[in-house]
């Protein structure tokens, strides 16, 4: 059995993950051959926070209307905030639409694949950059969304659970565990996200199915818990964010504007109610249209 002191060798964890990712990998319409990297863009905005069977149908959905950045670009911003549906965190519509509009004016209307011209698109930040430029064109990047930081904090540093924020001794750990290879490399990113998704949970981690459990530190420590700072949990009934969420609902729900009766009906408190409207207004994904009619931009 390895040493507790031993860091587990980079080609063993490669052969072993990228095994068990050819035999394991999920068939996700993003990852297939045939997907553009339009497809692949709009998948990571998606999954952000979101389960992946919350996605499917609204990806879906969304390639078929908008198979194009520019096919999106043509549309009114608030076209976008409907189809978003119920996938949570609205902005981010936004951002994809502002992306695909920049994409239009700025690169032809071809998602770009280096991730200097990526990370300058509205919206898109520095994991977002790396996964297209790795998902979609098969560059070598460090690829570090919550699955893929989690593998490694066990895997390799042996806790439980990593840092609140990336650090820069995590995202060095993470580039010297990148293969050389760009194509494995981007294979690899993938695989150890695909990992962490389906074994090294966060909550009940498999590890009888993990193919590198005989090499993770966190295992052979015992499973020591994690000592840092709390993790909350994140509210939802009674709060802002669902409150936003039923007003949003009556308004994609509306094909014109929303009377306000109409959203009082939704929810009782008119404080709340008030503050909420102003906020979403504020985020540009509601605009007043009247003294009293209220509608997506």
């Amino acid at each position: 059995m390895p040493s507790l002191d031993d860091q587990p060798a980079a080609s063993d964890l490669h052969h072993a993950v990228l095994a068990w990712y050819d035999m394991h990998a999920r068939d996700l319409p993003w990852r297939r051959p045939e997907a553009s990297a339009w497809s692949v863009m709009v998948s990571e905005f998606m999954l952000q926070q979101t389960p992946v069977a919350r996605v499917l149908p609204v990806h879906e959905a969304w390639l078929e209307r908008w198979p194009t950045p520019a096919d999106l670009a043509a549309e009114p911003t608030g076209e976008a905030v409907r189809a978003w549906g119920r996938l949570g965190y609205p902005r981010r519509a936004l951002r994809l639409h502002a992306a695909a509009v920049a994409i239009t004016e700025q690169h032809d209307g071809v998602v770009p694949d280096s991730y200097d011209d990526l990370i300058a698109l509205p919206g898109v930040g520095d994991y977002t950059a790396a996964a297209i430029a790795s998902f979609a064109y098969g560059r070598r990047h460090v690829v570090l969304d919550t699955n893929v930081r989690r593998v490694f904090a066990r895997a390799v540093a042996g806790v439980e659970f990593p840092a609140t924020a990336v650090t820069r001794a995590e995202r060095d750990l993470a580039t010297g565990l990148l293969p050389d290879e760009e194509a494995t490399a981007a294979t690899w990113a993938v695989a150890v996200m695909e990992l962490g998704a389906l074994v090294c949970t966060a909550s009940s981690p498999r590890c009888g199915a993990c193919p590198i459990a005989d090499v993770c530190r966190w295992r052979l420590a015992g499973h020591p818990a994690y000592d840092g700072p709390p993790r909350k949990a994140q509210a939802w009934a009674g709060t802002d964010r669902q409150c936003r969420g039923r007003l949003m609902a009556v308004l994609r729900e509306s094909e014109g504007p929303v009377h306000a009766s109409a959203l009082a009906a939704a929810w009782d408190d008119a404080v709340q109610r008030e503050r909420c409207l102003v906020g979403l207004i504020d985020d540009a994904l509601v605009v007043r249209v009247g003294p009293e009619s209220y509608a997506l931009p």
